[in-house]
């Protein structure tokens, strides 16, 4: 789908309005005088039509009559005080009488100029031929047409001045009879001698025939111009409207500036110019980090006035030809022009130091996530022909270069690159298949034993999901708990989880396996759930499983939420038969009064709590203290992520209860553990990989844990 369009609003044009308001114009004066030249030219030829008959009889006389008659009649014409002139088809003068003022004729060569013969013949009917000319004996032929004498203008207006300057009333109707008359001459053609008659004579006209006509005239230019300007005055008051309209739609009312929509149009004219082809630009979605934060601990007025001062900020720090806008509560799209990455990085940590300096007190912080476009490069990677920018997506992409910030507390900056691509996609791909991954089982239950360190006893197992796609094959927890955990889908493999393996547990039993309690993670949200502790309740006892042989296994971060809650559901799931662990103690910032509030059954000590105790005498204080602590509590001790022996050492030295690790056993799939660890009684069990007292029975070492993907605890790996 193309974005041509899109973000395309019609830009007001003083120009062609106007221009095509003023030919309006200009065709009705045109078309008024037209009118004006029509009726002055009927009025001619019904005040000429008697001297035209006189004319027409006299042509006829002389072109059919004898040579007397003929003789007679032009004696006859210039008795009357006309002066007259006999033309032939070449232009030559045959006869004449008087002067010959006739417009067209040159008196002083004795002919007449070439196009206003041409006109004359053309009136009076005559065809052209290429070798011989001869009258064209049709209607025409026999009429008569009137032709200017040269003084005829002059002598007009000579004698309306006159009239006018003697008697100025005469032009407003007062003396409507009082009459002016001008020369003319009457040309008609004579068919029989090939020849035309043309006789001079005096137009008469009465005044009062043009006054109402002029009066008219001018009353309709007058409307005329009236309703152009009127034009005029609409296309301006329309052009205000428009531009009105355009600052409302593209005004910020919170910033004082421009918005979302003007940032778009704006960005995309500028990306679309060819001038600006193989320059780099910067989309950036800036952000206010705890903006919302801000209005909480201080007003709402008090928050848009600092992000009015942080938009003024960013501006001094623009460029001409930058833009800056404002699209949600606390993100600022911007458009800078830059060299590179490096370049576009640093003009942003100076804007973002800048913003940071500001004096609010209140620590603040931003991110940027940018996308670099080359309009040359997009339009040769879309193939298009001219290059449309799809504002949306490349904002989009920014937008997530910012996301990918999230966890970062202070400010920075993150590019776009093809594996936020990769990422989204994979969400996307994850979250489309996983109701049905749940419906077709596709996730595998692992179990990674734990060992009591001071009888190498095996005392309890946790149980560890894995994916088994069909077409991926096995994915690890790591690239899939996390986004189940964002969209919320956890609570179904919380309870896919404790289905399948109170399910096994139950099973076991019946073959008379030696069972051990099995932890079960039970994620942060499932904790929004009325009832959870029946709701657990139910999952298990469906299956016939003991409730003493689940251990259901919390997180610390759990314990941040509704404290009193979390109590009330550990002691109705301790009520139930249930154990309760917290898993991965010592990785926040509460697990001491978590310990005091909370009745847990199992402390599980996070890997990193216990890391480097061999070499930091520190350490291995804190972490005797904690083991000490959970005994007073009446607590059991997990040290989870176990990886050497010199670590086990220390661990069962300091009295804890089991350990669970690379050291001792990696998860399994189902199918192993049931033959390695929990064999049907008769079957031999393979012993942990190295006991830590003198009595313990070797077994065969086990791969070492990748370092960068160690598996601690529940669904979360």
């Amino acid at each position: 789908m193309s974005n041509k369009g899109k973000y395309k609003i019609p830009k007001s044009h003083a120009l062609w309005p106007i221009l095509w308001r003023t030919i309006i114009f200009l065709g009705i004066i045109v078309m008024i005088f037209a009118v004006l030249n029509i009726l002055a030219e009927y009025v001619k030829d019904f005040r000429s039509e008697y001297d035209t008959t006189y004319v027409r009889e006299m042509a006829d006389t002389i072109d059919q009559g004898t040579e007397a008659e003929r003789q007679e009649a032009l004696a006859a014409i210039a008795s009357d005080g006309h002066n007259y002139c006999i033309i032939d088809l070449y232009g030559e003068v045959v006869e004449h009488s008087g002067s010959i003022s006739v417009s067209g004729y040159n008196d002083k060569k004795g002919e007449f100029f070439s196009g206003d013969l041409k006109d004359i013949l053309d009136e009076a009917g005559v065809a052209d031929d290429d070798d011989i000319r001869e009258i064209t004996l049709d209607a025409r032929s026999n009429n008569t047409f009137l032709l200017d004498d040269y003084n005829t203008k002059i002598d007009a207006f000579s004698e309306v001045y006159d009239m006018a300057r003697n008697n100025p009333g005469i032009l407003f109707g007062a003396a409507g009879n009082e009459v002016f008359s001008f020369p003319y001459w009457i040309a008609a053609p004579m068919s029989e001698s090939s020849q035309i008659l043309m006789v001079k004579s005096i137009l008469t006209v009465k005044v009062k025939d043009y006054t109402y006509l002029a009066a008219g005239i001018i009353i309709a230019v007058i409307i005329a111009f009236f309703v152009f300007i009127l034009m005029i005055v609409s296309v301006i008051m329309n052009l205000s409207s428009n531009s009105k309209l355009r600052r409302w739609l593209y005004r910020d009312d919170i910033i004082k500036g421009h918005n979302w929509l003007w940032y778009a149009v704006t960005t995309q004219d500028i990306l679309c110019k060819r001038k600006n082809a193989h320059k780099t630009y910067a989309v950036v979605d800036l952000v206010f980090v705890r903006y919302r934060n801000f209005v909480l601990c201080h007003s709402v007025k008090e928050a848009e006035a600092l992000l009015r001062q942080v938009v003024l900020v960013i501006f001094g720090k623009l460029k001409k030809g930058e833009l800056i806008a404002h699209s949600t509560a606390a993100a600022l799209p911007l458009l800078l022009e830059v060299k590179d990455e490096d370049d576009a990085r640093a003009r942003l940590q100076d804007i973002i130091r800048t913003l940071e300096a500001i004096p609010c007190g209140h620590r603040l912080t931003f991110k940027a996530g940018v996308y670099l476009v080359i309009p040359a490069q997009e339009k040769v990677a879309l193939n298009q022909k001219h290059y449309i920018p799809d504002i949306d997506l490349l904002y989009n992409n920014a937008c997530a270069a910012s996301l990918s910030l999230s966890e970062v507390a202070d400010s920075g900056i993150a590019f776009f690159d093809s594996n936020l691509v990769d990422e989204e996609k994979w969400i996307d791909t994850v979250t489309n298949r996983q109701q049905a991954a749940v419906n077709n089982e596709e996730f595998l239950v692992y179990y990674q034993p734990k060992y009591d360190p001071r009888t190498n006893e095996h005392a309890g197992t946790e149980a560890l999901i894995r994916w088994q796609t069909p077409d991926m094959g096995l994915v690890p927890p790591y690239k899939f708990i996390p986004i189940f955990e964002d969209n919320g889908f956890i609570t179904q493999i919380d309870d896919y989880m404790l289905t399948h393996v109170a399910r096994n547990q139950a099973r076991w039993l019946k073959e008379g396996r030696k069972c051990v309690p099995i932890s079960c993670n039970v994620s942060r949200a499932h904790f929004g759930t009325e009832n959870l502790a029946e709701y657990i309740c139910n999952l298990v006892d469906r299956e016939g499983c003991p409730r003493s042989l689940i251990e259901i296994e919390l997180t610390e971060s759990a314990f941040f939420d509704d404290e009193n809650a979390m109590i009330t559901t550990i002691n109705r799931l301790k009520y139930y038969g249930f154990l309760v662990s917290m898993d991965d103690f010592g990785t926040g910032y509460s697990s001491l009064n978590s310990l005091k509030d909370m009745p847990l059954d199992i402390l599980k000590l996070d890997a990193g709590f216990f890391r480097g105790s061999e070499d930091n005498p520190r350490t291995r204080i804190v972490v005797s203290e904690a083991l000490a602590l959970a005994k007073s509590l009446n607590m059991k001790t997990v040290a989870e992520g176990v990886e050497d022996k010199s670590t086990v050492d220390f661990l069962a030295q300091e009295g804890c209860d089991m350990i669970q690790g690379y050291y001792f056993a990696k998860p399994m799939p189902q199918a192993e553990y049931e033959n390695t660890v929990i064999p049907v009684p008769g079957q031999q069990v393979q012993a942990p990989a190295e006991a830590p007292v003198a009595q313990a029975v070797p077994v065969p070492s086990v791969e070492p844990a990748p370092a960068a993907e160690p598996d601690q605890g529940g669904t979360k790996e």
